[in-house]
């Protein structure tokens, strides 16, 4: 529709990992959703920095996880001053991101709203 989601990143390491990117929007489309993970759980790819960009909307909500649920295991967040989120980006924060990276999940709104 009238959404776009743009994942662009830098790494090291070339384990033939298995990535997925789903988008999806809400009934109404007034929500706009894009997650990026490894469905293993666990990356072993050594991310010096990651982008990922939305188009057409606003984002509302955005967490980056170090480790995607998998299994028995947990997402586990990554710290908040690893990131940093904009209207319409998420990125890795310079100097504080810990390289690593398994799962972005983003939530973002139609800014024309109507009544």
């Amino acid at each position: 529709g009238d959404y776009s989601c743009t994942f662009t990143y830098s790494a090291q390491g070339g384990t033939n990992e298995q990535w997925q990117m789903n988008v999806g929007t809400s009934e109404d489309n007034g929500l706009f959703s894009c997650t990026i993970w490894r469905p293993q759980g666990k990356s072993y790819l050594f991310f010096t920095q990651f982008k990922a960009e939305v188009k057409g909307a606003k984002i509302e909500y955005a967490m980056a996880y170090s480790q995607a649920a998998a299994g028995a295991q947990s997402d586990i967040p990554l710290k908040q001053e690893e990131f940093e989120i904009t209207d319409t980006t998420v990125s890795h924060r310079e100097g504080k991101f810990r390289f690593e990276l398994s799962k972005l999940v983003i939530v973002a709104k139609n800014p024309r709203d109507e009544l």
